[in-house]
């Protein structure tokens, strides 16, 4: 489905409107249409997609290469025809060895219906996780050229992942944020931040608004992590992961005990197909 043109400027102003209050609002992460369904029910702003949470809901472990842009791109199409919100993508180091490319998956994601989207410095390679900066930066600066090209305002994040892959080191993440700050990402982003001061002094050093996760790191309310100066807060994975988390617990249970005491916590047949019939949007 081709998102019409107004449909996709109206989620694209909606959604960079967001990052302007001075108090953090969640981007909900979503893994499928139905998750993405139950999230706008429950009455969340804006929606993001989650690379892990695609890509263990297609057998395979996250941030190794496994899930190509191709499939990224098709499940975004899916998380933003369920809604009417705003949805940003999470397109780990966009799918592309070069620039070029990588401007071709911001384009892509553009014709996606996605009015907004993650780059990271990130590789997939164990042996070297993280790229250099001054190729991470340039990476940044050619996905910024793409979004700006677009008729309507992209919100394009920049993630520095070092705390993500176990490189603790604050002062070079900080200086890879104002880099990619410098090159003209919308929004700033370093996954697993180890505490709160952690984050008031990445906060501190930038100027743009901080993306910050939750329940990684610093597990925070969304009061404690406005006032350390996030702007955004996204639960990554996480969601996805308590999906997964109820459902082996249920097969546990059957296995182990041969008894069905998980059905009185699931969700109701008809409730269930009710909620992927009905609109949202109210905090139904």
């Amino acid at each position: 489905m081709q998102l019409n043109p107004d449909d996709q400027y109206r989620r694209a102003v909606a959604f960079a409107r967001l990052h302007e209050g001075d108090r953090a609002f969640v981007v909900a992460n979503a893994w499928d249409a139905g998750s993405a369904r139950l999230l706008w029910q429950l009455g969340f702003q804006a929606l993001a997609t989650t690379s892990a949470g695609l890509a263990l809901s297609l057998g395979r472990p996250d941030g190794a290469n496994l899930v190509g842009r191709d499939e990224v791109l098709e499940n975004a199409r899916a998380i933003v025809a369920a809604t009417p919100l705003p949805v940003s993508s999470d397109l780990e180091s966009c799918y592309a060895d070069s620039a070029e490319g990588v401007a071709e998956t911001i384009r892509l994601a553009a014709e996606a219906g996605l009015v907004g989207a993650s780059i990271e410095d990130a590789t997939g390679d164990p042996d070297h996780p993280i790229r250099p900066a001054a190729e991470a930066t340039e990476r940044v600066a050619a996905a910024v050229e793409a979004a700006r090209a677009l008729p309507f305002p992209f919100t394009l994040t920049a993630r520095a992942e070092n705390f993500l892959y176990g490189r603790a080191d604050l002062k070079d993440t900080i200086a890879r944020l104002q880099a990619f700050e410098e090159a003209g990402a919308d929004v700033l982003y370093a996954p697993a931040l180890p505490d709160l001061d952690a984050i008031r002094t990445v906060r501190a050093a930038v100027g743009k608004p901080l993306n910050v996760l939750a329940g990684v790191g610093a597990t925070a309310s969304v009061d404690e992590l406005s006032t350390c100066g996030a702007r955004r807060i996204s639960v990554g994975s996480a969601f996805a992961r308590a999906a997964l988390g109820g459902f082996l617990g249920a097969a546990l249970e059957v296995r182990d005990h041969g008894t069905f005491a998980f059905v009185e916590g699931a969700l109701a047949y008809g409730e269930a197909n009710e909620r992927m019939s009905c609109g949202g949007g109210s905090g139904a």
